[in-house]
């Protein structure tokens, strides 16, 4: 049993995110460079909240509302581009990757980036290359932290009750509520070793939000408008 199984394929995604990349180089000939970069949004949920409904339909939203591409990153094509090393090479390249920032940024967090974790400061600077671009929605690794000090970057996080977890959990995955019960213990305290061990922050800390969601009072079609009208009046 594993967390992939809730989330979509990724084709669709890999597609986006490849057109986004396209659209970035021809536009980087000739816009002027001190145009405003556009904005990204960054979801956080506690493990059992469904954010990629929302997600995705926050995508669908804001391409009808700017008729721009908008890629949806979530774990599964994070870790395609890191396992495609042309694919991540192109990406890092072509959207603009400033090293001197990248190194500043990436000195802010824990000094255990500089053990063998090489493969999630990969992923951290593939965050932070693809956010300061912006038209991009990051759903969790700790994306929230990663791209606090980027001015384009608007963070929310779900959060819900346990029972609303188990039950979501155990539908999902067709599982007892007992085994899902433990799933989600077992699930939050990984993501939150991480977060504090990689990234130096905790995981819980509501001060990095713009808002917070509660997934037990709030559809995918509430909280994908309540984002989209949040970011476009900002």
């Amino acid at each position: 049993m594993t967390e992939n199984k809730f989330i979509p394929s990724i084709d669709m995604r890999l597609s986006s995110l490849l057109e986004l990349n396209r659209r970035i180089e021809l536009e980087l000939e000739t816009r002027n460079k001190a145009q405003k970069c556009g904005p990204t949004i960054t979801i956080s949920r506690e493990f059992g909240c469904e954010a990629y409904p929302a997600a995705e339909r926050l995508r669908e939203l804001l391409e009808k509302k700017s008729g721009e591409t908008w890629v949806l990153m979530d774990k599964a094509l994070l870790e395609q581009v890191a396992c495609n090393h042309s694919l991540s090479e192109d990406i890092l390249k072509k959207l603009g990757e400033k090293n001197h920032f990248l190194d500043e940024m990436l000195a802010t967090f824990s000094p255990r980036w500089k053990s063998d974790k090489d493969y999630f400061r990969l992923l951290c600077r593939q965050i932070i290359s693809l956010a300061s671009v912006g038209n991009v929605i990051i759903v969790g690794r700790g994306s929230a932290f990663i791209t606090q000090s980027l001015k384009n970057c608007h963070h929310f996080r779900m959060f819900a009750s346990q029972k609303y977890k188990i039950c979501s959990i155990a539908r999902r995955l067709n599982i007892s509520s007992e085994e899902a019960e433990k799933m989600i213990v077992t699930k939050q305290r990984q993501r939150d070793t991480f977060i504090r061990d990689f990234l130096d922050r905790d995981a819980h800390d509501l001060s990095v939000y713009n808002l917070v969601f509660n997934n037990d009072k709030n559809s995918p079609e509430k909280i994908s408008s309540t984002i989209l009208e949040y970011v476009l009046s900002a």
